[in-house]
């Protein structure tokens, strides 16, 4: 029987996607763990691996590089060695499902299922289409296909068997997101081999969120116009940042720090560095992740009426591109010199603006820095960027004279924003860390391994 090949779910709550590519030839072999296509979700173009083996048929009518495809629609088959192929793909039902006592439909269909679903209906020997789901979608999960399965026929000794070892499987990261934001994993689908949960599946599954186009419309403005559909990207930023200001209690707080200091470490880091050039962001990063472990309360969340404090200090960086903004992470930052974390946001970057970045390096972080200085931006309020409980805004260095010791002396200040969930600190602490990050960009020398 020929095993499709299905759209997984990617990144934050994908119900569709572009696909882009296949990376194997049609009637090439596939290994399981080959890498077989790519998928560009809300904000990465994303390798699919292969959890089967097979030789690969792609149909005339399979949706074709550019094509919005659905999350469980087919794309193709992996067929065993002379094995007639599929004429075509099967017509498809990716929408709700209602249970009880239906007429089956009179079409072949196929139901929106992960990989780990439509393997484990193949062993069973379950059609999808009669396996009843409590989800809206009609999307089926093998704990459905147990259900199904089970309910058909009497128990046997090797059910009971098998029952032991039929465990739900999570990466180590998988577990600690999940534990972060308040997820059973156990209940989840796995998109992993073998049905291992891995941390997009529970990020997913935490931003469920109602379908843009099932949204609550309001009558236009009376003013003559022309409404555009967003993208994708730009529904989950509005969408997001939405979720941020309803679920958190943000205050933003504002000062002014004389960085000429800063300036002057950045001139030495550069005359001293035949490599890359660190910008004042990256150095920045250095020293807010120095402060964050002094403050861990700004390195952390709040979930489930609790804080959860951060292990790891996980900086993420807003970068603005021509399909949105997105925020890459750099993980662990104290253990990285000021080259190192140079080269890291160049490279995260540059993925970036060519909407390749993973979904990994999405996700993981603790704690945000926006920096809108090079549009000449002097301060402005950022917003929360869940899970986490602050945001630094960073703005312009100015040329302009300030009072020191009662002098009126020539300085470059830099203006700070820093955006804090009220919930979990109050605003004297959340000062107290602007106070230290300020403190050391006044002398930053005198902060342990700059490089």
């Amino acid at each position: 029987m020929p095993i499709e090949i299905v759209v997984p779910r990617l990144g934050w709550s994908m119900d569709e996607g572009t696909f882009v590519e296949w990376l194997k030839k049609n009637g090439e072999t596939v290994n399981a763990g080959d890498m077989l296509f790519v998928m560009e979700g809300e904000k990465a173009a994303e390798e699919i691996e292969s959890f089967d083996a097979g030789i690969l048929h792609v149909p005339a009518d399979a949706p074709q590089s550019g094509d919005t495809v659905a999350v469980g629609q087919i794309l193709g088959f992996l067929l065993a060695e002379g094995e007639t192929p599929p004429e075509k793909i099967p017509v498809q039902h990716l929408g709700p499902v209602t249970t009880g006592d239906q007429d089956p439909p009179t079409q072949s269909t196929s139901r929106a299922a992960g990989p780990a679903a439509r393997r484990l209906a193949r062993e069973l020997g379950v059609d999808l289409d009669k396996v009843p789901t409590p989800d809206p979608t009609g999307r089926v999960i093998p704990d459905d296909i147990s259900r199904s399965n089970k309910s058909r026929r009497q128990p046997t000794a090797r059910d009971t068997a098998s029952a032991a070892s039929d465990r739900v499987i999570a990466s180590p990261r998988a577990r600690r997101v999940a534990r972060e934001l308040g997820i059973h994993w156990q209940s989840l689908s796995g998109t992993g081999r073998n049905g291992r949960i891995r941390e997009r599946d529970v990020v997913a599954a935490a931003q469920q969120t109602e379908n843009f186009s099932n949204r609550r419309t309001v009558p236009l403005p009376s003013v003559p116009g022309t409404l555009h559909e967003p993208a994708k990207i730009r529904q989950t930023i509005a969408q997001r940042m939405q979720a941020s200001r309803q679920e958190t209690a943000p205050v933003t707080l504002h000062t002014k720090v004389n960085a000429a200091e800063l300036v002057s470490w950045r001139e030495q880091v550069k005359a001293n560095s035949a490599e890359i050039v660190p910008g004042y962001q990256d150095l920045l990063i250095k020293l807010v992740a120095s402060s964050l472990r002094q403050f861990p309360l700004l390195n952390a969340c709040w979930i489930n009426d609790a804080i959860y404090v951060y292990d790891e200090i996980n900086v993420a960086i807003a970068v603005d591109t021509e399909h949105g903004l997105v925020a890459p992470v750099i993980r662990n930052v104290e253990e990285m010199s000021i080259l190192q974390v140079a080269e890291k946001s160049r490279e995260l970057a540059d993925l970036a603006q060519t909407s390749k970045l993973s979904s990994e390096q999405l996700s993981g972080g603790t704690f945000t820095l926006s920096n809108l200085g090079m549009f000449d931006v002097d301060h402005f309020t950022p917003i929360i960027n869940l899970p986490q409980s602050a945001i630094l805004g960073v703005g312009r260095i100015v040329d302009e004279p300030i009072v020191e010791e009662g002098k009126i002396v020539p300085g470059k200040t830099l203006s700070l924003s820093l955006t804090f969930d009220h919930r979990v600190l109050d605003g004297a602490p959340a000062a107290h860390w602007l106070q230290d990050v300020a403190n050391r960009i006044r002398a930053p020398h005198s902060e342990p391994a700059h490089v």
